[in-house]
């Protein structure tokens, strides 16, 4: 299987995390929502797959570019 590796798109704070390990996602389901200039921000699933790994936590910092969740297709 192919993995796809969602990245930051913008520095922020994750305010809350709607997958779990093993959920099945479907391109344009939200995976987080990451607050950045006092805006929340959806992030979402660029397509179907399965969610393997999720490499932040709520109230957690990311810089842009910082690997949010593997999606296994």
């Amino acid at each position: 299987m192919a993995k796809e590796v969602i990245e930051a798109p913008i520095t922020g704070t994750i305010i809350s995390i709607e997958v779990k390990v093993g959920d099945k996602v479907e391109e344009g389901d939200v995976l987080l929502y990451i607050e950045s200039m006092k805006m929340e921000n959806p992030i979402m699933a660029p397509l179907n797959g399965t969610v393997t790994e999720i490499n932040v936590a709520v109230k957690q910092v990311v810089e842009t570019g910082k690997p949010l969740v593997t999606i296994e297709y």
